[in-house]
């Protein structure tokens, strides 16, 4: 995972801002075209656009153009990077609040053992 870590940095990064997280949702339920994507946004198209770039530069979406329409697509690869990691690191944290708690119930058992 560790000669992954710029492309987890840029989909994280990219992931950051609320709207290209909304632009991800919205493609996880299928392709769509940039004006689509940007409707329900009160942002300029050139604005948007950059939205779109940082995305596509974040491996998470690809862009074809259809005709004079730029269709959107999700990379479901660049997503599954993403949830590797974090479950990775939730397995780690998980496997530490479970040893903590088998510790303060050890704990718990010694104190009324000694009342």
């Amino acid at each position: 995972m560790a000669n992954q870590q710029p492309q987890l940095d840029r989909a994280f990064a990219a992931l950051s801002d609320p709207t290209r997280r909304a632009v991800v949702a919205r493609l996880c339920l299928g392709e769509a075209s940039v004006s689509e994507l940007a409707a329900p946004f009160r942002i300029g198209l050139p604005t948007f656009l950059k939205h779109i770039r940082v995305l596509e530069d974040s491996g998470l979406l690809e862009t074809r153009k259809a005709g004079r329409v730029r269709v959107c697509a999700l990379r479901p690869e660049a997503l599954r990077q993403t949830d590797r990691w974090l479950s990775e690191h939730l397995r780690i944290w998980a496997a530490r609040l479970d040893r903590m708690e088998a510790y303060i119930e050890r704990r718990k058992q010694e104190t009324r053992h000694d009342e």
